[in-house]
């Protein structure tokens, strides 16, 4: 009878492993599909039919596109006042222009904003516990809506050939840091802070492309940032999801001590060295 309940909980175990490895795997290849899309354009995916974004607004990304000297975001990621960018004349309301950037915020996060979905869920890796999350998430959004609406105003002028590398070294960075450390160090909220910045003036750079409004630039900087919130809040909620399929395999197998070595660093590693690839393709790509 022992042998045979020996036996049914190595079967089991067994095709725990199986189940996590093979879900880590198409993890692996999702990402390596995506990877290419890493220096593309999601504003201009939005423009394509059924994108979601206002016809108005995709002809004036349009117009800049055409525009002499006209250079990639690749290039220069500056604020929505900068000379050259067409300014969006829509007869609108403040609470359409508000909603209207909602789903535009939410569309830069997902499907398309693969940097910053590799970083939350680096933020949501780095500790089981729902504390330490709500307090790295609650820094990192406080730290990009600064950067944002100053670069969205017009009172830092962020370089995307600097920004977007260093977007890509945080990902990096917080994912190996996992790894390094079995618990949220004290200087984590902080470090997320300040990468939050970071991220901010990647967030501007998109925002300060799509011409605005006229007179309607902080119901849209609201609206933007909003939807990229529920975009970041949506990644977090998916990940708690498969926390708790993950959890509860490993717990009907009594493994709960396996989910760091199965679970966390393998998906660190996999956010980690995507990170650095990214890296060295924005600084030499």
């Amino acid at each position: 009878m022992m042998r045979y309940a020996a036996a049914e909980q190595a079967h089991s175990g067994f095709a725990t492993w199986r189940r996590i490895g093979l879900i880590l795997v198409l993890g692996w290849i999702a990402l390596s599909l995506l990877q290419p899309f890493a220096a593309a354009h999601p504003e201009d995916e939005f423009c394509t039919p059924g994108g979601g974004l206002d016809p108005e607004l995709c002809r004036a990304l349009s117009d800049l596109d055409r525009a002499p000297g006209a250079g990639s975001t690749a290039e220069i990621a500056q604020p929505t006042q900068f000379t050259g960018t067409p300014s969006v004349d829509m007869d609108r309301s403040v609470l359409s222009t508000f909603t209207t950037y909602i789903s535009i915020g939410v569309r830069h996060i997902l499907p398309g904003g693969y940097d910053h979905i590799l970083f939350v869920l680096a933020i949501f890796l780095a500790s089981p516990r729902m504390n330490p999350l709500v307090i790295q998430i609650s820094c990192f959004t406080v730290a990009h809506t600064i950067t944002l609406a100053l670069a969205a105003a017009g009172v830092i002028t962020p370089q995307a050939s600097v920004v977007e590398p260093l977007i890509a070294a945080t990902i990096a960075f917080a994912a190996f840091e996992n790894i390094l450390f079995g618990r949220m160090t004290r200087l984590r909220p902080f470090i997320v802070f300040a990468f939050g910045l970071i991220h901010g003036m990647g967030f501007a750079g998109f925002f300060g492309e799509l011409g605005l409004p006229e007179g309607q630039f902080w119901s849209a900087l609201i609206g933007f940032n909003i939807g990229v919130e529920i975009g970041q809040l949506a990644v977090v909620g998916l990940a708690f999801a498969a926390s708790l399929y993950f959890r509860g395999t490993l717990k009907q197998a009594s493994r709960m001590d396996l989910y760091r070595p199965l679970i966390v660093i393998p998906a660190s590693l996999v956010i980690g060295v995507t990170g650095l690839i990214w890296t060295f393709q924005r600084l030499y790509g």
